[in-house]
Parts: structure tokens; C-alpha cells; sequence
């Protein structure tokens, strides 16, 4: 199978599903730019022409409410916001209208629109343009929220966001979008609201998603040389939840370390959390436990943001904490903090 990075599966979704459907629209900020929101909206405009992939003035609340408006009648649309801060200008139109007008109109309409959203740290990024806001848009009733990890979810995700009647908020983490992963080369979905367990495991829960779910990961595999078998789930989606997957897997191990690139207060990482805490607190062997940002403001400055993003060494130490073990620390890692990895090439 073919290794693609996050955004050239993207891209090949978008493909894929303007081929399918002639009536879908792809626009927002920068999609016909020379860089495509970084490569994802590439050859779009020159396959399918500038009536259908185009750029847009920026004004984030008006150009929801054309998602909106095409929507009523008939098309469909991706459209691109890059930064999910920006966003924040769009509320209005995106709760008081895209989320509820199925349900205030009986049924009538739907309002098929995927609004991709860029999230999450990166150099000196600060708190106005790094906020992972995605327990907001989980709030809402009516609308559907995906958060995929690899590439190959990516791709299925998108088709499936794309094909869906309800309006989807599809959030990119930034650190993802030069990472690889097999992807098919044909066209296929992932059910959205389907969690995905990702490396099976006996003593421990640990349940992310978008970059978390890569600590997790790294984690779990530092673990496994001390005899500790981790359990890492990957929610991929965030609303719908799925719980189900979530419960068999604490049932199993008896444990739970719900992580999240948020804030802790009112995050999807909480409410992981109670649901497990409700449901299964007689099969619990320890209180569950939650890793989040600090409840504060993302600092700019390097020397600051050292310390603030929870890291697999933090899911280390916390593991170690819940099985009453005491396990090394981690190698400290040569790169820089704010750098994922060595694939690592923006976007910034």
C-alpha cells in the first residue's frame, strides 16, 4: 500500500469526492493560493475551475452563512477557514443556523457543509492562533465534529464528512499534516463516530485523539520494555462518541487516562471522564485520570511553551503513578520542543 502524507490524503479525497459530485464547492481563505492550504486544495481550480474551487474575501462570519446558503440549495461545500482561531468570527452562523436549522424546520432542509478547520501548537504560535476549541463545537446539537489522527483516517473521514447531511467540523492538527501513513488508493469511507483501538493492551486505557493519540502511541510503546501493556484508543471522532469502544476497553483494563491537546475545564477529555466515571465505577481500580493543557492562555515565547504541552513522558510518569511502579524517565529528546519530529515541515 501507498505511504501519503495527512494532506496529500486530503487532497485526494477532495478529488475524489468533486469528481463524484458536481455539485460540491470547495472555498474559504487560501484555496487557490500557490500553497493550497498546504498542499491540500493542490490542482483543484485547474480540474474542476474557478466556479466551483475559489478563494474568498476574508470575512469568517459572512462566508459561513454562504456555506448556509448553498446548502438550502443544493450545494454542498468544503470550505476552509485555516485557523480554527479565526473561526471563533463564524460562531453565529455555524450554531445559530447550520447546526440547528434541520431541527427547526422539521426535517425539510439539511445543510451539508464540511468546515476544515487548522488547530494545535507550533513555533511561537501563542494563545490567539493555537487553541483547540473542539469541546466548543462537541457542545452543539447538530453538528458533527472528527479529528482524525493518520492519514488514512484522513482520507476515509473526509469522504465520509463530505457525504453526510449534517454540517461537519473537521479539525487538522498542524503537526499531523506531514506525518504518513498507508493510504488505499481507491475510495473508502470511516464511519464517522467510530473509535479506533489503535494498539491493544491489558493494564491500562489510554484514550486521545488528533496528535494525543501520537504521545499515546510513544508512550505506550516506552511501556511495553517495563512489562506495562497500554491500551491506546483513538476516538477520531469527538461527536458523535463512541462510548461503546471507550467501556469495553476499561472494562478490560480497569484503568483510564483520558488525554487531550485542551484545556481541562469542560473538555472532551471531562466528559470521557464522567461518562466512564458514571457507568463504570464499580469496575474501576483506580479514579480516572485526565492529562490536558494547563487552564491558562498558551504562552508565545519557547521558554515558556517548554512547559506547557503534555508530552508522552507526562503519560509515562502518570501510568507509572496509577500501577504504583516506578519506571524511568524517558530519553530526553534532541529536538526541539516546539518540533515533533524529523518529518516535521510545517505548516506553521
Amino acid at each position: 500500500m501507498r505511504q501519503l502524507t495527512y494532506t496529500a490524503a486530503i487532497n485526494e479525497a477532495m478529488h475524489i469526492a468533486m469528481q463524484e459530485n458536481n455539485k460540491l464547492i470547495c472555498y474559504g481563505l487560501g484555496t487557490d493560493d500557490p500553497k493550497n492550504i498546504f498542499g491540500t486544495t493542490q490542482q483543484l481550480q485547474e480540474k474542476f475551475g474557478a466556479h466551483r474551487v475559489f478563494d474568498i474575501p476574508t470575512s469568517e462570519n459572512a462566508m459561513t452563512g454562504v456555506a448556509v446558503g448553498l446548502a438550502l440549495g443544493g450545494y454542498p461545500s468544503v470550505m476552509s477557514h485555516q485557523r480554527l482561531d479565526f473561526f471563533l468570527l463564524a460562531m453565529d452562523q455555524l450554531v445559530n443556523s447550520a447546526a440547528k436549522w434541520h431541527y427547526m424546520f422539521g426535517g425539510q432542509s439539511n445543510i451539508s457543509i464540511v468546515i476544515r478547520l487548522i488547530m494545535g501548537r507550533g513555533w511561537g504560535q501563542g494563545p490567539t492562533h493555537s487553541q483547540n476549541l473542539q469541546s466548543w463545537f462537541a457542545h452543539i446539537p447538530g453538528l458533527k465534529v472528527v479529528t482524525p489522527t493518520s492519514a488514512y483516517d484522513a482520507k476515509g473521514l473526509l469522504l465520509s464528512s463530505i457525504r453526510d447531511n449534517n454540517p461537519v467540523v473537521f479539525l487538522e492538527h498542524r503537526w499531523l499534516h506531514n506525518s504518513v501513513s498507508e493510504v488505499p488508493t481507491g475510495n473508502y469511507e470511516i464511519e464517522l463516530g467510530k473509535a479506533k483501538v489503535v494498539r491493544s493492551g491489558k493494564d491500562i486505557s489510554l484514550v486521545g485523539m488528533s496528535y494525543m493519540t501520537i504521545e499515546a502511541m510513544c508512550a505506550a510503546n516506552y511501556l511495553a520494555q517495563f512489562n506495562i501493556d497500554c491500551e491506546v484508543v483513538d476516538l477520531r471522532s469527538i461527536r458523535p462518541m463512541d462510548f461503546e469502544t471507550i467501556f469495553n476497553s476499561v472494562r478490560k483494563t480497569k484503568r483510564i487516562i483520558a488525554l487531550d491537546t485542551s484545556q481541562p475545564m469542560c473538555s472532551v477529555a471531562s466528559e470521557i471522564i464522567s461518562r466512564v466515571s458514571c457507568h463504570l465505577f464499580s469496575e474501576l481500580k483506580s479514579a480516572p485520570q485526565m492529562i490536558a493543557n494547563p487552564d491558562n492562555p498558551e504562552p508565545t515565547s519557547f521558554g515558556l511553551t517548554k512547559y506547557y504541552h503534555p508530552t508522552a513522558e507526562d503519560i509515562v510518569q502518570r501510568v507509572a503513578q496509577m500501577l504504583n511502579v516506578k519506571i524511568p524517565a524517558m530519553p530526553l529528546s534532541t529536538r526541539p520542543h516546539d518540533v515533533p519530529g524529523d518529518w516535521f515541515k510545517g505548516p506553521f
